[in-house]
């Protein structure tokens, strides 16, 4: 090769590399660093263990030995209480001892552990918690611990940055990053918590742990993923962490959370229906029905009003009325913008209490046809007159999801019927949930259910 030919090729090859450096050190740049903000926060990151006992589901033919007794004089087994643990996170907000974790973390458990990052291992009390926030307030004994710090996520923006730190299937201490991918969405049966959709990797075991914007503060709270399979997705969700902070407030000084009430069901403006009720746009919450001796039915509210500002602010989506309402303190006065057969009007209503759990199917959000939530730890509905005849039942009600409670420790499962509880038939919703709110406490109880045509009794003890 002749020598100009030659030093020609190098220094193409030359300047190929360095090329190639630059761009590589400039992408780099362009990334963050976690490792200075993970060093500080991890230490006020904690991983829990919840213990409870749960009592296996009699096989289908316990209800034949229910009615005819035990063939030939067999002694019949006594159920056997089964051990369960599940593990989550949580992490320090105080250094006398306060941790926040979800709900469904610590939820019927009889003992909960906590590990702290220099593995000491205490056991936790619980303070207070709530079922609709998905929080829960937990307390050891202990001082000068490390703190999370805490942000604003009013000023979270989408695209930034955000870190999440938990234990993923027992690896405790676990980083994992991504985006913000929304802000304020609203779930199904979660109407009151405007969540912080992301894409970090989140799996079981992640519940309760902080999320963090890159300031190292603590913005929410990871509670929940979009799975098909039970696994990561990239569709994460966390509570905004001043949601949080509001219920743990209330939680020190009530022992309980209050929320605003209105008492309607409401439903997204679609297109057609704006241009039904003469809106410039598909905007708002039009109101399906009002409840009786309710914030609304006094207020003068109608079906087919349509709400569409909650004191002077625009609600865009319907589900961003009973997120409002529901920070509303209760007794304050507020004003809603309400569009009535073409004209707009102001009408001021009287916050109500949102009823507790169980005591009312409608709670003024958006409603999903899947019955109320209660403190079994179960969404249920009425059973279809075609569903009844396939069962051959008179009635009975539908398991639609499970969570962490008496039921889900009892082996009931979605898609269980329920026909009998506490020696009553359940006839529907309401009458289900009347037998619930007469339940002792702390005494098992009979459930009979179906499950793919066999019928099973299984044992719930609903926890003090």
């Amino acid at each position: 090769m002749p020598e100009r030919l030659r030093r020609s090729v190098d220094i193409r090859g030359i300047a190929g590399f360095l090329i190639l450096l630059v761009a590589t050190m400039w992408a780099r740049a362009d990334l963050p660093d976690f490792t200075g903000l993970i060093e500080t926060t991890k230490p006020a990151v904690v991983n829990i263990t919840a213990t409870s006992q749960a009592v296996a589901v009699e096989d289908p033919q316990a209800i034949f030995r229910q009615f005819f007794g035990t063939p030939f004089g067999t002694p019949v087994q006594p159920q056997t209480p089964q051990v369960s643990e599940s593990m989550g996170s949580g992490f320090i907000i105080s250094a006398d001892g306060y941790i926040l974790t979800n709900n469904h973390v610590v939820h019927g458990a009889s003992k909960i552990m906590v590990k702290l990052w220099d593995r000491r291992v205490m056991e936790a009390k619980v303070i207070g918690t709530d079922s609709r926030a998905d929080i829960a307030l937990l307390k050891i004994k202990a001082k000068n611990l490390p703190v999370a710090q805490l942000g604003d996520p009013a000023r979270l923006k989408v695209g930034e940055w955000v870190l999440a730190i938990g234990a993923p299937f027992g690896f405790d201490y676990s980083v994992t990053q991504g985006i913000v991918s929304a802000k304020g969405r609203s779930l199904p049966n979660e109407a009151y918590v405007p969540f912080i959709q992301t894409d970090v990797p989140i799996n079981p075991g992640n519940s309760g742990g902080p999320l963090i914007n890159m300031q190292g503060q603590v913005v929410g709270i990871n509670s929940q993923i979009y799975s098909r399979s039970g696994g990561y997705m990239g569709l994460s969700f966390a509570i905004p962490i001043d949601v949080a902070m509001n219920v743990v407030d209330q939680l020190k000084s009530h022992g309980k959370v209050e929320r605003g009430y209105l008492g309607v069901e409401i439903q997204e403006v679609t297109k057609d229906l704006a241009d039904v009720y003469g809106l410039d746009k598909a905007a708002g919450a039009l109101v399906a029905s009002i409840m009786p001796d309710t914030p609304a039915a006094k207020a003068g509210l109608k079906v087919g009003d349509v709400i569409t500002a909650y004191d002077g602010q625009e609600i865009g989506l319907s589900s961003e009325l009973p997120q409002q309402v529901g920070r509303a303190r209760v007794g304050s006065t507020h004003h809603l913008t309400v569009v009535r057969a073409g004209k707009k009007l102001d009408v001021p209503f009287v916050v109500g209490s949102l009823p507790a759990e169980g005591d009312d199917q409608s709670n003024g959000g958006p409603q999903t046809n899947q019955g109320d939530i209660h403190h079994l730890g179960l969404y249920i509905r009425d059973l279809s007159a075609q569903e009844k005849q396939s069962l051959n039942v008179q009635g009975g009600v539908a398991v639609t999801q499970v969570y962490n409670g008496p039921a889900a420790l009892a082996g009931i499962r979605a898609g269980d019927v329920i026909l009998r509880l506490n020696n009553r038939d359940v006839k529907d919703v309401q009458s289900y949930l009347a037998i619930v709110r007469n339940l002792p406490v702390g005494k098992p109880v009979g459930m009979l259910i179906n499950r793919q045509g066999n019928q099973a009794i299984v044992a719930i003890t609903l926890q003090p």
